[in-house]
């Protein structure tokens, strides 16, 4: 898991499958066809940060200020009482907003420079920019520097409507919206009837260890978005297939890896995120590493040779046991122990009922 600090979005269950929060001076985007409440997050988002100590930024491209906080005080959150001290409001449409890029952010970040409270930006929604700008190339310049400049303020978050058709997983309109942020939400809705039928889904999130389920969502007056997510691991799970991992580690040196390979395996162990055991995917990076049963006892010799030679120590003491058949050849380095036997590297056949 990241040491880096998190800031939470206020979206009640999102935290919980993106670390906790989302990175500071980053871009968050929620991308969504009409219907699906990406106001409803724009507005919660920046409601748990004026009730958290924070500034606010609403960039509106669509609707006035007075508006949106009417919109807000219908699910229960009362911006009123922060406008003009910790919640001010850009309202501009189509091309006014270059200028908005180009000349009215860089000077609101150069003013905000001398405070030390962080501002949440909101953007919504970004698709009459997108619209207002056919060329793509010029699109993306701007919205580049858009997204560089409010990231200097603190995390942003911004909406835009996708209009995708038949097929597509996105819409084209939104690629590059996408592409250029830090992380990017996917809202969905299919009115098939009951209590579930809007669903999020996680695109991208940089630098950071999230869900990749589907998970649905509701609106609840006076708490907004609640999205129905599961912590990745559980807190009693999280060292679940710490024994797994050891021995993989200790097989990984008995096979003469390099300390880097070492490394590469305590840093897995440490950020395994998953609910089901890592053997299989153990086994394939094993192969891929070259550290399989094709070895024959020269190579075997050679590697640990090797190994020693470049001084990488190996605590023997560690390896419990190994017996390996490697060409027909049975090799009994060390005593041997059904308890605390090492990780057999078999083929991967065998895999397959653990998979299903």
């Amino acid at each position: 898991m990241s040491s880096e600090r998190r800031i939470p979005t206020g979206i009640a269950g999102l935290d919980r499958v993106i670390e906790g929060g989302v990175r500071d001076n980053t871009t968050l985007l929620v991308v969504g066809s009409s219907g699906t409440g990406k106001s409803t997050f724009a507005m919660q988002y920046l409601n748990y940060g004026l009730e958290h100590g924070e500034n606010g930024l609403y960039i509106s491209m669509e609707e006035p200020p007075e508006q949106i906080m009417r919109e807000a005080k219908m699910l229960g959150f009362n911006l009123d009482e922060y406008y003009g001290k910790e919640l001010f409001f850009f309202h501009s449409k189509g091309r006014d907003f270059v200028k908005l890029v180009d000349e009215q952010l860089p000077a609101l970040v150069e003013a905000n420079k001398n405070y030390a409270v962080k501002t949440r930006v909101i953007i919504d929604p970004l698709t009459p920019l997108i619209w207002a700008v056919q060329d793509k190339q010029e699109q993306r310049e701007i919205i580049t520097k858009l997204f560089y400049t409010l990231k200097q303020l603190g995390p942003v978050l911004i909406t835009t409507e996708e209009h995708s058709t038949p097929g597509e997983t996105v819409g084209e309109d939104v690629l590059i919206p996408i592409y250029m942020s830090d992380g990017a939400v996917h809202l969905t809705y299919r009115p098939i009837g009951g209590a579930f039928n809007r669903a999020l889904e996680i695109i991208k999130m940089r630098a950071t260890r999230h869900g990749e389920e589907v998970y649905p969502y509701i609106f609840v007056r006076g708490v907004g978005v609640v999205v129905r997510t599961t912590p990745l691991v559980s807190a009693e799970d999280v060292r679940k297939y710490d024994d797994i991992f050891d021995k993989a580690i200790r097989t990984a040196a008995d096979l003469g890896a390099n300390e880097k390979m070492l490394d590469r395996l305590v840093y897995v162990k440490e950020n395994w995120s998953y609910p089901f055991s890592p053997k299989e995917t153990l086994q394939i990076f094993f192969e891929s590493q070259g550290l399989n049963d094709a070895l024959t006892k020269e190579d075997l010799v050679r590697r640990k040779e090797a190994t020693l030679s470049s001084e990488v120590p190996l605590d023997v003491s560690d390896i419990s046991g190994v017996t390996m058949n490697v060409d027909n050849i049975e090799l009994d380095d060390v005593s041997s122990s059904d308890d605390e036997g090492l990780i057999e590297i078999d083929n991967l056949s065998e895999l397959e009922e653990f998979v299903q």
